[in-house]
């Protein structure tokens, strides 16, 4: 999920962003060790060379370089602060030596000679001018029998249960989007037809669905970022809806984020595999 919109505050959007990317591999953990466990069974033991594309701060990119225990993992990005956090995690982790960082923007290139065995990509392509153009990139630098997996989001993420919680936050989904739409036309793509007609040969697509209740103790921090960027994007709410949404951002009130315990993190995501032939 490296790209990022362009019109807001560079700066704070890209630490907002890495931070609720950080969140995201600790909330969704369960899915990211089943998705990328099921991307390992199908490589097989192949995998020298992988590409985790729109790497963001690297959740994919370290999962992988555990799965695959000889490989190179290529972590590319737009964002140099999200590529600083992956050097990090990967000097913590003992895997320096084996990771790398590109920071490329991919609407103006492709940043990674082949062969390539394995591209992982993570909600990073429906951020691209034109994906297309980039799949048959991908689809040139992978050797012929490698894969591609593609994970995106069918729907978006909900956080707050039943009543009138869960219907502020159907408006607030709705509206978002329709911001969306107009941004984000790629969104909501039907991926495994993008992926063949890029030359790739479908294998498989499996929806993931996330249903934690309770959940866990990082969901506060979480939701409070998620809503947080919302809240950004959305300047022209219903003042009753502008008012309940600053209820759960701001203050200490027993309504806020950080004072509840009822979340149910609740969505699904889609990993769509092919191999190029």
């Amino acid at each position: 999920m490296g790209h990022h919109d362009h019109d807001h505050d560079h700066h704070h959007d890209d630490s907002s962003l890495a931070d609720l990317l950080d969140l995201d591999a600790v909330v969704l953990h369960e899915y990211w060790t089943g998705a990328l466990d099921w991307v390992r069974r199908a490589a097989g033991g192949d995998g020298q060379r992988i590409v985790d594309l729109g790497a963001g701060t690297g959740t994919g990119t370290l999962l992988l370089a555990h799965r695959f225990d000889h490989a190179e993992v290529i972590a590319v990005d737009a964002s140099a602060e999200m590529l600083h956090r992956v050097r990090a995690k990967a000097q913590d982790q003992g895997l320096a030596d084996r990771i790398t960082t590109v920071h490329a923007d991919l609407d103006e290139r492709w940043p990674v000679p082949g062969p390539v065995d394995l591209t992982w990509a993570s909600l990073s392509l429906h951020h691209l001018a034109d994906p297309d153009r980039v799949l048959r990139d991908v689809h040139a630098a992978t050797r012929p029998g490698g894969l591609i997996a593609v994970a995106e989001f069918p729907v978006q993420l909900r956080f707050l249960p039943d009543g009138a919680g869960a219907a502020l936050e159907s408006r607030l989904l709705e509206r978002i989007g329709r911001y969306q739409a107009e941004r984000l036309p790629e969104l909501g793509s039907d991926w495994a037809a993008r992926l063949t007609a890029a030359g790739f040969a479908l294998l498989d697509e499996r929806t993931f669905d996330i249903d934690l209740a309770p959940a866990p103790s990082e969901a506060a921090d979480y939701a409070a970022l998620w809503f947080g960027r919302m809240r950004d994007r959305l300047d022209d709410l219903d003042p009753a809806d502008a008012a309940a949404l600053a209820g759960l951002l701001d203050g200490d009130g027993p309504g806020t984020l950080h004072r509840r315990d009822d979340f149910r993190v609740r969505g699904t995501r889609t990993v769509t595999l092919a191999r190029r032939p």
